[in-house]
């Protein structure tokens, strides 16, 4: 009996964090179903290496929706799935990091001034996608008619934003699954989804696995982007130590959890999935059911990979219409850069101090203005060199006094 209620309770872990988890494959044109056995397989390496004494399950990270779209673009599938396997290297960077100097290291090297900005970009770079899908438009092409798209991507943007404003404490955990959810039974009734698909498709199906190919360049560019969700990682686990009480960074220590978020990372990129990460959603599902028992993640990665090899599903996902998915990124790309502005805000990050102004101002312009900096054959942009140029200018720039006092 007490199996049955772990598993239940692990089936509803993956409904909180469904929503968000196969957002990020559907935005980037990576395979939804790679998104889920990537979040299975990632979890279970991270509870191994971790004891199985945290409750933390990993999902897509949104970080990298604005890397994937442009290395896609840039070098294919293949090259893209080799930088995001290089990604997780980042994570054992940091790992080491803690191990030797403790997490106050880790903060000096990536203090508020330097990761806000960034996580601001990750929202703000991708806002012309967002507004394009809403619109019912793929690149130049305008694949749903405008005025139902717009009438479409306006109700699910509604019904999201009520959810997550006025909704009980369980479905504001899911603002995005229901939104999706509604956009979806809405297209439906105005005759903007092909069904014939979801008949056609097997109740079985293996996923199609995608090697990487090895491509130094897309490893380069997406080493820096892991930089924010690593620090994200670090920020969730103080989270659910919270929730639960336990000191996790102490046991069984935040160098074991960032090497096995890494590994998640690494694994989820070699079968073809986007990266993965620590789910806020899943930590309030736990502090709401007061369940803290960590082989509720076990049973929640299980369910996830079942659900990968469901063919019939998958078909489901890829019928969901444009502009139902451009509702949703409105007030998803807009809320992450407002975690950025948060983040900010927290720390008390004076904007009249030279140096502060100087960091947050050039990062904002190069990340939003889609620069790229090319070195022969090595070129950086987006998340990456918004991070990388951060760090620099943190590292060189002096402490002055503030305009203000000037």
């Amino acid at each position: 009996m007490q199996s049955l209620k772990t598993a239940v309770a692990g089936a509803q872990i993956l409904f909180v964090a469904f929503g968000a988890m196969v957002l990020v494959p559907l935005l980037t044109g990576l395979n939804p179903a790679m998104a889920l056995l990537g979040a299975g397989i990632g979890t279970l390496l991270f509870q191994a290496l971790t004891g199985f004494k945290v409750p933390i399950f990993l999902g897509s990270s949104f970080a990298f929706i604005a890397p994937i779209i442009y290395a896609m673009g840039e070098w294919g599938m293949g090259p893209t799935m080799f930088g995001l396997f290089a990604a997780g290297f980042m994570y054992f960077v940091f790992a080491a990091l803690v191990k030797w100097r403790g997490l106050g290291a880790v903060h000096r090297l990536l203090p508020a001034v330097v990761i806000g900005p960034v996580i601001m970009v990750i929202g703000l770079s991708v806002a012309v996608v967002a507004s394009n899908m809403a619109m019912g438009r793929a690149g130049d092409a305008q694949v749903v008619d405008y005025g139902q798209a717009l009438l479409l991507s306006g109700f699910t943007f509604a019904v999201t934003v009520m959810v997550a404003v006025f909704g009980s404490k369980m479905m504001k955990l899911i603002p995005i699954l229901i939104g999706v959810a509604a956009g979806y039974v809405a297209a439906l009734a105005m005759g903007l989804v092909d069904t014939a698909k979801i008949v056609a498709a097997p109740w079985f199906a293996v996923p199609d696995f995608h090697a990487p190919e090895v491509h130094w360049q897309a490893a380069l560019f997406m080493l820096p982007v892991a930089i924010a969700p690593a620090i994200e990682h670090i920020g969730g686990v103080m989270a659910i130590g919270k929730v639960t009480g336990k000191d996790y960074a102490a046991d069984p220590g935040l160098h074991r959890t960032l090497a096995g978020d890494g590994l998640g990372v690494c694994a989820a990129g070699l079968i073809g999935g986007p990266p993965v990460t620590t789910y806020g959603e899943v930590t309030g599902a736990v502090m709401l059911t007061k369940n803290s028992n960590p082989f509720i993640m076990t049973w929640a990665a299980v369910f996830a990979i079942g659900m990968a090899f469901f063919g019939k599903f998958n078909a489901f996902l890829a019928s969901i219409p444009l502009p139902v998915m451009g509702g949703v990124m409105i007030l998803l790309f807009g809320t992450i850069a407002s975690l950025g502005l948060k983040t900010l805000i927290d720390a008390k990050v004076d904007l009249m101090q030279p140096k502060n102004l100087v960091i947050v101002s050039s990062v904002l312009t190069i990340g939003v203005g889609g620069m790229e900096m090319k070195f022969g054959g090595l070129s950086f942009a987006g998340v990456g060199l918004c991070a990388i140029l951060a760090i620099v200018l943190n590292l060189l720039l002096p402490e002055r006094t503030s305009v203000r006092e000037t």
